[in-house]
């Protein structure tokens, strides 16, 4: 009887390794974007677009979201390469380091956006997300973004005033591919898109492209100029109920999902 049931407990974990081992990844770089700050007791932390971090400049809430999608975190310390994206089905690239972000930034290189284009060719799902020019390596960014059609440009919106939150709208109840409950979101600071094929706009304001898609292969390519679902903005305590950023985030974990091919890599 002990035989047999130390035979079962083992077939049950096997089958929960199994099953844990199929859930979607999801990486997070933590390469080029790799701010540090100093802790009261004298030693530094990594803070700032980050899963653990569960104060305003954190993703702790993002993570849950993917969690509750079904998926699991990562994420990546070192530059991307054919080696370590192979176990990532989306991988996340958010307000790369300037000068001012860290004095020795990793900055991308054609070598880092080859490998990056090479992954999502063979069904990668690649999430850029920029920031105004002030506060991102929008150059190197474009080093990835051009190789599928995207640029983040130096043109600047939303740049919101005080509290005056009316000015960091964007509406996302227009006809797309992404958002079909969301209404209306917001997102301050934004480095506005240029498209060429194969991207295109999903998302516009006053003309302006906010949010586009791309890809090429079996891949996808999502990309927007603001950092706009970490925690402060999404926890719903800075914004009123109008702004609707936790919907979003829901929506557009469950699209990202949906865009890794089963045949993924082969």
């Amino acid at each position: 009887m002990k035989l047999f049931i130390t035979f079962i407990s083992a077939f049950l974990l096997f089958g929960m390794a199994q099953a844990q081992s199929k859930l979607p990844v999801v990486m997070l770089d933590c390469y080029f974007n790799h701010e540090t700050r100093v802790k009261p007791d004298g030693s530094t932390e990594r803070f700032h677009y980050i899963w653990e971090e569960t104060d305003q400049p954190g993703w702790s809430i993002l993570a849950s979201v993917f969690k509750e999608a079904g998926a699991k975190t990562a994420s990546l310390e070192m530059a991307p390469d054919k080696s370590n994206l192979k176990g990532a089905d989306i991988y996340i690239i958010v307000d790369p380091d300037d000068l001012k972000d860290n004095p020795k930034p990793n900055i991308i290189q054609k070598k880092h956006a080859a490998a990056i284009k090479d992954w999502v060719s063979k069904g990668g799902v690649l999430v850029l997300m920029g920031n105004d020019t002030a506060n991102c390596d929008l150059p190197g960014l474009n080093r990835i973004a051009g190789e599928f059609g995207i640029k983040f440009t130096d043109k600047n919106r939303n740049m919101v005033v005080n509290n005056q939150l009316e000015m960091g709208k964007v509406m996302l109840d227009v006809p797309n591919e992404i958002f079909s409950k969301t209404k209306k979101a917001y997102l301050k600071e934004i480095s506005i898109i240029e498209v060429e094929k194969p991207a295109k706009a999903v998302i516009s304001k006053d003309g302006e492209v906010i949010i586009a898609v791309s890809g090429i292969g079996k891949g996808t390519v999502f990309a927007v100029g603001d950092p706009w679902l970490y925690n402060e903005y999404v926890d719903g305590k800075k914004l009123p109920a109008e702004y609707e950023n936790l919907n979003a985030a829901k929506e557009l974990v469950s699209w990202l999902i949906t865009r890794i091919p089963e045949n993924k890599g082969k």
